[in-house]
């Protein structure tokens, strides 16, 4: 296995650990996930902020060796299904378009995907921070998983994840093994600009 993150990564010392250790492996080492963890992760996502609160995020999931497992991992395209076949849990993330109003109005929820992903991010966050890791995966056959999964037409499908804990990259693929280390970051100048887009 890699070194730990923040002994490979450079961030500003301000930045918390846990933000610099959270990263998307591929190995997995197939162990099971107490549902007790599991439970702590998706709540830790339900605290993400979003637009009035409306908390439009659902993660629809699989444990390893339940009913539902195999049929979650044909979802995913054949690379992904690959490695993550080794997870503990297969999960989908669903986002609401809609904003019902108490009064029973509706209206489109224009930020549903960004919540999502503020979900998603503090989701990853408390995975790792319970010594587990995730990896988002937009390589999902979305028209299959939405029919498959009874996902309603007013719901967008976002990304799939897997979550589990690492094991060495010498159980991947030999094209895969050098590529199982975590990444940089492009710097704030790239990402945070003082006015107009440039």
């Amino acid at each position: 296995m890699t070194d730990s993150p923040t002994s490979i990564r450079k961030a500003n010392a301000k930045v918390l650990p846990l933000i610099v250790e959270r990263w998307s492996p591929r190995a997995f080492d197939e162990s099971e996930m107490p549902q007790e963890d599991l439970d702590a992760i998706f709540e830790a996502a339900g605290w993400a902020p979003s637009a009035f609160n409306y908390q439009p995020w659902k993660f629809l999931y699989a444990r390893r060796g339940d009913a539902n497992w195999d049929r979650f991992l044909s979802l995913l395209i054949p690379f992904n299904a690959g490695w993550a076949k080794d997870a503990s849990v297969l999960a989908f993330v669903v986002s609401d378009t809609v904003l019902e109003k108490p009064d029973g109005s509706t209206d489109p929820l224009h930020s549903h995907s960004f919540d999502a992903g503020a979900a998603w991010a503090l989701l990853a966050l408390q995975a790792t921070a319970l010594g587990y890791h995730t990896h988002g995966m937009a390589g999902v056959d979305f028209d299959k998983a939405r029919v498959e999964l009874g996902i309603p037409d007013r719901y967008r499908l976002e990304a799939g994840l897997a979550i589990g804990r690492r094991d060495s990259a010498e159980r991947l693929p030999e094209g895969l093994r050098e590529r199982e280390v975590p990444s940089d970051r492009k710097p704030v100048s790239e990402i945070a600009i003082a006015g107009n887009f440039a």
